[in-house]
Parts: structure tokens; sequence; C-alpha cells
């Protein structure tokens, strides 16, 4: 397999990134084809086979990294181009978007409130050091003892 996943669409929130400037100001850096998720599920075969298809464009392809999973954004074509040169590795930009303020219910429910919201922050974020004491060896999470 190429790719981890194929996928259809951007699944992460907007980061605003749209012009190639503001591209590149995020640093390149080597991924591996094997860990990147595409949004796009079509390939154009003319692009691919096109010998200038990065001419107008920027060199490295786009990758936005949100909740642990890399996701190609741009440059589906040069990672196929790569794999059928027997390249496992792509030069990208790599973006890192951190959690959203709104925090969603990991099994893709709406946003969670009140006393789920704590819930599932520490289920999707782990604990965060405001929300963890411990006493005798346990751990309490919003109210809840765990070991």
């Amino acid at each position: 397999m190429i790719f981890k996943a194929v996928g259809d669409g951007r699944p992460y929130p907007d980061h605003g990134l749209v012009t190639p400037k503001q591209w590149s100001e995020v640093p390149p850096r080597q991924v591996r084809l094997d860990e990147l998720v595409t949004t796009k599920g079509t390939l154009n075969l003319d692009n691919l086979l096109s010998e200038d298809s990065t001419f107008y464009g920027d060199l490295f392809a786009h990758v936005v990294q949100w909740r642990g999973v890399m996701y190609l954004e741009d440059g589906l074509h040069r990672a196929v181009r790569a794999a059928l040169h027997q390249r496992p590795i792509l030069h990208a930009r790599v973006l890192v978007i951190e959690a959203t303020p709104a925090r969603e219910d990991p099994t893709g429910g709406a946003p969670a409130t009140g006393e789920n919201a704590a819930a599932t922050t520490a289920a999707v974020d782990g604990p965060t050091p405001t929300d963890e004491s411990t006493a005798g060896g346990h751990a309490t999470v919003s109210g809840e003892t765990t070991q």
C-alpha cells in the first residue's frame, strides 16, 4: 500500500494558509508516504504525467498534521510520482494544527459540554497538569479516580 489511507475531504479545521507565500513560512521536511492520508480520492493522469507539473506551484507537498494523523492536502501527484520511482519518502511542508478550543467527542458526535467535556478532553488529549492530582498512587482526572 502506498498511503496509510485514501480520504476524500479535509477532516481538520481550516488553518488559513492559502497563498504560496503563507505556506513558504512552514519549513519542509521528509515524510513517509505510508504515514499519509490523502484528502483527494481521484488523480488526474494528465497532471501526473506532465513534466512541468510543479513549475507554477510549490516544490514541496503540503501536509497538515492534526490529532496525530498526517493529511496530504496538496501534492498527491508528487507523492504518486515518488511512489512510482520506488521512493518511500516525500519532501513536504508539514503544518501541525494543535487541538481546537471546541473539542469534539472522539466518537464523532457533537462537541462535549458540561461534565462530559472534561472527560472527553482527558480521553482525547490525556490529563493536563491542572486537571490531575495524585493521592495514594491514584490519579484523579476531573473527579474520576483511575489506577
